[in-house]
């Protein structure tokens, strides 16, 4: 091999290392979902994800793994507020089936939430029912995430909880939209989704960090879980379910040892932002 073909080669591998280590930890959560399942009586359910793939090994081996519950015996009150900010815009949107659950993708003009300084971006929403994380050992009917990344790659998600109740807001303003998806379409392209719609400003939360709840269960995740539980209509609900398309009647990932984490319960700063 002559010098300049071995100086082509370096450059080609060196080039392809960076690209490989820059791909944003948001980007690693699988948009499409048909290589697990989430049946813990076969070969792809929660218990063998971390065996499914090589990259998925944080699935069985990581100790910062989500959901988890949110007992009060485990808590850490913090009185301190944290200064807190949230700026989303109306903007556009997909409307996703990942097969085990719908995603509302925004674009990169969503808007952001900021914590303590620090800008995350809102990329994506997407719904588990029943809920994930639990409180004192109950689950919920439906639990939101909202996916944020930072600049530099750092993850922060926002939980939501729901009860069966009155319906949910912004679920009533896409329902003619998860019916379609459900009946004809894997996506739906969607104009002016504003996401300051879903209600999730709350002045009481609890905070941990910890991981992606489905493959490749990526961790120092900060995960925050709104204190008040929100509510959802039945037929909400069940059309969540139906739009997916699988054989479930669940997509929850089991709730995760907390291997000695601290779980907070933190009051922020509104700057004047109504709560729901």
């Amino acid at each position: 091999m002559t010098k300049l073909s071995f100086h082509l080669l370096f450059c080609s591998i060196f080039y392809a290392l960076v690209l490989l280590l820059s791909r944003p930890a948001v980007s690693q959560e699988v948009d499409n979902e048909s290589g697990f399942n989430y049946n813990e009586d076969g070969n792809k359910g929660p218990s063998h994800w971390g065996e499914l793939k090589q990259e998925w090994h944080e699935c069985k081996t990581g100790k910062m793994q989500s959901p988890i519950d949110l007992s009060h015996q485990r808590v850490q009150i913090v009185h301190k507020f944290v200064d807190s900010k949230i700026a989303y815009n109306p903007t556009n949107a997909t409307l996703m089936n990942r097969g085990h659950d719908i995603m509302l993708k925004w674009s990169d003009d969503a808007g952001y939430i900021e914590i303590n300084g620090t800008r995350y971006f809102l990329k994506q929403c997407h719904w588990h029912s029943p809920s994930e994380h639990t409180i004192n050992g109950e689950k919920f009917a439906l639990e939101a995430h909202l996916v944020h990344q930072s600049h530099n790659g750092n993850i922060a998600v926002i939980g939501i909880l729901y009860d069966i109740g009155h319906s949910d807001y912004f679920l009533s303003t896409i329902k003619e939209h998860l019916e379609e998806i459900s009946e004809t379409n894997e996506y739906i392209e969607l104009n002016d989704i504003d996401p300051s719609l879903v209600e999730m400003k709350s002045s009481i939360y609890y905070q941990y960090y910890g991981s992606l709840t489905v493959p490749p269960c990526t961790q120092n995740v900060l995960w925050i879980i709104v204190k008040k539980v929100r509510s959802v209509a039945s037929y909400q609900l069940e059309l969540l379910r139906v739009a997916v398309h699988d054989d479930s009647n669940t997509n929850a990932r089991p709730v995760q040892p907390l291997n000695n984490r601290i779980i907070q319960l933190r009051f922020r700063s509104q700057h004047n932002e109504k709560e729901h």
